[in-house]
């Protein structure tokens, strides 16, 4: 892993350095006593004596609980980690905990009421489960999902200096076998590129003048000026054609981006490390209700955001995300001969379209199947009970997975930065369902053991021996439900990695946010040349039309820069 970016290596925290969460000591004895109730130790005979050890290790071991609480300050919403303290405050004692958590909380000896982190295991699990099913105080369903979520991932995305993790072995995962790549004598764009990270003010002054661009000081703003004909912010599918094509006609172009340069011999295996510096908020960014969690780039050639003080209304409106659904299938390698393991081969590896009853050629929902990695596949799993999560986490290796996308109908708005909310249409939900029953009987057809969704309450179904008319009622109960902060007792994590149409073209000011060439209404010669401008959400990854679009709007700059 040496050869691999800094950033993008594994490697434990050394707990002696401290942790910058500003928890108290009795929130962290709360927090620590939830994440044992969610994956505690386990004694369970494994074939393997390795194995057995390895995964015997609880999620309250030393410093997972800090690492919690640290990634929470820092990828949660500022209101989310007040109300968590808040409760973990409240857990610290034993009024609290009667608040919280009711008759669980009594013991028979005075004073006849324990604090959480004093409460039985098996209560404690009982305390969990009736937060994950509650319907009425919602805000503790909330605080539940985001424990689990960080706690999950934590557990099992730390690795050690020799980039692996304890549990690894006992899940059947293993790093990929890496191919060293030749390192280049010069990295690609290097030429081009100034990482201001490293830079002081006289260096970056320097090292901007030695690309051949102009800079002064305005010391009265404490800013330098760079003289450039063209600023591109991002440098996405959009923002990274718009940049050649503008630099090829004879413009001087400079590229902004906010997160790092990484090439391919930069890359590593490591999920950890690699969410937190290629995607947007390390990959938790979420919608406000937590119905949906994104994926967005947050790299140098990947992803781009609209910010700025322009009044139109319709930017940040009409946000659309394909929104996504799994199911999975168990295939025990003792009883099936297909070969291979969850997280090899492809990201994705195969695609089926669902076309509408109207037309072949209106694609309403596409199945994937995707690669997941440990720690993701942990964020999305349902928890039902301690045991049973730890009986999912081994058969992970195995277990396939499926996922329904729909060109959504509903919208949804980026309100401020990282505060997004988003409402399904009900022809959304409609596709979303027939997406998940085909993926489900393609599983079935397939061999699967077992099949499932990501439901709250571990929805799933043993195979073998099924009858048609059992999979047909099986497959009559897999429906969409709400998010966590939904009213029902049963609620989904939805999922999106493409974003667009928040910054729509139209063809007056009233139909979009800028016009049939990407300007601004407002702003003489300010574009956007990225997934932003699209009307509509497409149907499949967007991507190649993200570029298209970015290569005609850019063309049509190019062409007004030069007249």
């Amino acid at each position: 892993m040496e050869t691999h970016h800094p950033l993008l290596r594994g490697g434990r925290r050394d707990g002696k350095k401290g942790y910058a969460h500003g928890f108290s000591l009795s929130e962290l004895q709360s927090l620590t006593s939830i994440c044992q109730t969610l994956l505690p130790s386990t004694h369970e005979s494994l074939s393997n004596g390795d194995i057995d050890q390895s995964f015997m290790s609880s999620a309250s071991q030393k410093t997972i609980p800090d690492e919690v609480e640290e990634l929470l300050m820092k990828r949660g919403l500022p209101e989310a980690v007040f109300v968590v303290k808040l409760v973990l405050k409240l857990l610290s004692t034993r009024l609290g905990t009667l608040l919280l958590c009711g008759s669980l909380s009594f013991k028979k000896s005075f004073p006849y009421i324990n604090k959480f982190s004093d409460i039985s295991l098996e209560n404690r699990e009982r305390v969990l489960q009736r937060w994950s099913r509650e319907t009425y105080f919602t805000t503790l369903r909330i605080i539940f999902v985001m424990l689990k979520i960080f706690c999950f991932f934590i557990y099992l995305s730390r690795t050690t200096e020799d980039s692996q993790n304890p549990a690894w072995d006992a899940m059947g995962y293993q790093l990929e076998k890496e191919h060293p790549i030749k390192p280049k004598k010069e990295r690609p764009l290097q030429k081009g590129i100034v990482e201001t990270s490293y830079e002081s003010d006289t260096t970056l002054v320097n090292s901007l003048a030695e690309k051949g661009l102009k800079v002064t000081e305005d010391r009265k703003l404490n800013v330098f000026k760079i003289e450039c004909d063209v600023v591109i912010v991002g440098s996405g599918c959009g923002g990274g054609v718009a940049a050649a094509v503008l630099a090829k006609s004879g413009q001087k172009v400079v590229v902004v981006e906010k997160g790092h340069y990484f090439v391919a011999e930069d890359y590593s295996s490591l999920e950890g490390p690699s969410l937190n510096q290629l995607y947007e908020s390390g990959g938790f960014l979420s919608t406000l209700d937590g119905k949906c969690m994104m994926l967005a780039g947050s790299t140098v050639g990947g992803g781009s955001a609209v910010n700025c003080g322009l009044k139109n209304p319709n930017i940040g409106k009409n946000l659309h995300l394909h929104p996504v659904l799994m199911v999975w299938g168990y295939f025990p390698e003792t009883l099936t001969d297909l070969p291979g393991k969850t997280f090899q081969g492809g990201i994705i590896t195969s695609l089926h379209k669902i076309s509408s009853h109207e037309s072949e050629s209106d694609i309403e929902t596409v199945i994937e199947a995707p690669a997941l990695g440990p720690a993701s596949f942990s964020v999305l799993l349902p928890w039902v009970s301690r045991h049973d999560a730890k009986k999912r986490l081994l058969k992970y290796s195995r277990t396939a997975h499926l996922f329904a996308l729909v060109k959504d109908q509903g919208s949804g708005e980026v309100k401020q930065e990282g505060r997004i909310s988003y409402k399904l249409d009900p022809s959304d939900k409609e596709n979303l369902k027939t997406g998940m029953r085909r993926a489900l009987q393609i599983l079935v057809a397939a061999g699967a053991t077992e099949v499932g969704t990501h439901r709250s309450d571990g929805q799933r179904m043993k195979c073998k021996g099924v009858k048609e008319k059992k999979l047909e009622e099986f497959l009559d109960t897999v429906i969409p439900c709400g998010g966590p902060k939904s009213n029902g007792e049963l609620w989904n994590i939805y999922c999106s990695a493409h974003q667009m149409g928040s910054c729509r073209m139209g063809a007056t000011e009233e139909d979009g946010a800028v016009d049939e060439n990407g300007e601004s209404w407002e702003a003489e010669g300010l574009y956007v040349c990225d997934g932003s401008v699209l009307p509509s959400a497409i149907g499949v990854n967007p991507m190649i039309t993200i570029q298209s679009t970015a290569y005609c709007l850019s063309n049509n700059i190019a062409g007004s820069l030069n007249k």
